[in-house]
């Protein structure tokens, strides 16, 4: 019994030690027939280490989370160890029209949160709520929008107002657009470095070894017009490939393939010397894009996430925009990856299998490199006589002020190629049950009026390379609404189907009568024409989310007296 504490802190320096020995892999180098710990002691071991010495998390990201230990506000499930970090958004409040009649917020094209959900659960446990992007989990899936007439005008505004199906008491206000798709014989010459993350957090066969496959798939894309530079990051930055022609695909991937895994995280260092490669290879009237790679882990030289938006901020006026690929849920910093995307004018994804490196570099390769449009922004003014209260679902990091919307100068989201953007509201009708406000004392009641409009939309945007933007205005009146779900376009009812979810994965305080069979239901009936399977993976999704959900805690094994 004495010699029980002393044979712990034996093994614990026994466990440090070896995790020690395994971040001390030079980049590079052949990989070792020696054993080595395995991912999970290792992490643990770093758990431990980080613990003892950090300061506290900043609350802008969730904190580690115990394998044995549920969360704090949703006891019923178990949920793995993890170490990824993700931006602290709680869910959008319900807001009175009445005094704050006007939502703005920047489009978001960024699918990386399901990539993350869908690897949860395919692990058979339900995602961290902070994980879980509404807009991000909607925007996903591609809808038949109609498309805009012409290129001057990018993309057009698809209105719908309908039940809430878990809300009988309330409406959705559903906003589609969808932008032009460019021709292939039309696109641009892509002058793209690939900034790749090789230091040893990258050594797991989810990381460095998919992310070589993968963009395999993107090269194979490319022609002669194109132009290739490869980064590399470790310990330090490094160029494995100069700039190179798209037709050189056996040069491309040979340097691919020779990458190893081994080091420490030098991103920031990276980042600088991606940029610098790409404006200097400036295709002018073409694409010029970084891809950045990685877990999102970075530990050597510019760490700092605030500096380095900042840097990203600054580079994006060369017109050198950025893609950010996730790989891993090993330390994923997503909140990291998030800030970087927004910041440099790019998106974001996260890759979990070779077949979302199909979606991403081959499905939708247009949507991921040509933009069509940026700085898109949207404003809905309500009109409080029809509507007493609203709230926008999800993109809770991307709200803007109400007079940011006119200011060409502040940032917002981008639009590539082909791509759709989806937002919803949850309104809540004057004289509504659902109203959840207190009338005011000293207040005038408003009632509903019997016609006119719900409200207005208004949308602005850049064209590429333009300077001053560009307003779309439309009413949204009652003749947009419809008093049946069910007569709804398999592509509207599909994308309510997802928002329930995710709103079930988020644990949100708003959605009243829903579960996971009433969302299986109506995706199930608009799966519609699913061409590449998306909507089938997803309906097969619910099903172990459904399954996650009714998960107990692990128990401890008790240990030894």
């Amino acid at each position: 019994m004495a010699r029980t504490p002393h044979l712990a802190l034996v093994a614990a320096a026994l466990i440090l030690a070896l995790a020690a020995c395994n971040t001390e892999k030079p980049e590079l180098a052949s990989k070792s027939s020696t054993a080595q710990p395995s991912v999970t002691t290792v992490t643990a071991a770093r758990e431990q280490a980080t613990n003892a010495a950090a300061p506290p998390p900043s609350p802008m990201v969730m904190g580690r989370i115990s394998a044995f230990a549920a969360l704090p506000q949703h006891p019923g499930y178990w949920q793995p160890a993890n170490t990824s970090k993700f931006p602290d958004a709680k869910p959008n409040a319900v807001v009175v029209t009445a005094e704050q009649p006007v939502s703005t917020f920047s489009i978001d094209v960024d699918t990386a949160s399901y990539g993350y959900v869908r690897d949860a659960l395919n692990d058979g446990a339900l995602p961290q709520a902070d994980a879980v992007r509404v807009e991000e989990m909607v925007n996903y899936f591609d809808y038949s929008y109609p498309l805009p007439e012409n290129r001057t005008v990018p993309f057009r505004a698809s209105i719908r107002v309908y039940p809430t199906p878990w809300n009988k008491e309330t409406q959705i206000l559903h906003i589609g657009i969808k932008g032009f798709d460019i021709p292939k014989k039309e696109r641009p010459p892509a002058n793209l470095v690939f900034l790749i993350d090789s230091s040893g957090s990258m050594d797991e066969p989810k990381k460095l070894p998919l992310l070589k496959s993968a963009f395999h798939l993107l090269v194979d894309q490319l022609n002669a017009k194109d132009r290739v530079t490869i980064v590399t990051y470790a310990g330090a930055a490094g160029v494995v490939l100069p700039p190179t022609s798209g037709a050189d695909k056996a040069k491309i991937l040979a340097a691919l393939d020779q990458l190893e895994a081994g080091g420490s995280t030098a991103g920031g260092e990276g980042i600088r010397m991606a940029y610098q490669l790409a404006e200097a290879n400036f295709m002018k009237g073409g694409v010029n894009r970084v891809l950045l790679a990685t877990d999102g882990d970075f530990n050597v030289g510019i760490t700092d996430p605030k500096a380095l938006e900042d840097f990203v901020t600054r580079e994006r006026g060369t017109g050198v925009y950025l893609t950010c690929l996730g790989f891993g849920t090993d330390n994923y910093n997503d909140a990291m990856m998030q800030k970087l995307a927004q910041a440099g004018n790019g998106n974001a994804a996260f890759i979990d299998t070779l077949n979302e490196g199909h979606k991403v570099f081959v499905d939708q390769i247009a949507g991921t490199l040509f933009t069509i449009a940026n700085d898109v922004k949207i404003q809905v003014e309500f009109n409080p006589a029809r509507v007493a209260e609203y709230r926008l679902i999800g993109y809770e990091t991307r709200l803007l002020n109400r007079t940011d919307f006119n200011n060409d100068r502040v940032d917002a989201g981008d639009i590539g190629s082909g791509t759709t953007v989806t937002a919803l509201y949850e309104i809540t009708p004057v004289g509504s049950k659902a109203v959840m406000s207190d009338p005011l004392r000293y207040g005038k009641p408003m009632k509903a009026s019997k016609g006119g409009e719900i409200a207005f939309l208004k949308m602005r945007y850049k064209l590429p390379g333009e300077k001053v933007s560009k307003l779309i205005e439309r009413p949204i009146t009652v003749a947009d609404a419809t008093a049946d779900f069910n007569t709804l376009s398999p592509d509207m009812r599909f994308a309510a189907s997802v928002v329930g979810t995710a709103q079930l994965l988020r644990h949100d305080p708003y959605i009243k009568d829903f579960d996971y069979d009433r969302a299986r239901t109506i995706a199930v009936a608009a799966r519609g024409d699913d061409r590449f399977g998306y909507r089938a993976e997803f309906i097969r999704l619910l099903d172990m989310a459904k399954v996650a959900d009714k998960q107990k805690p692990l128990e401890k094994s008790a240990g030894p007296d």
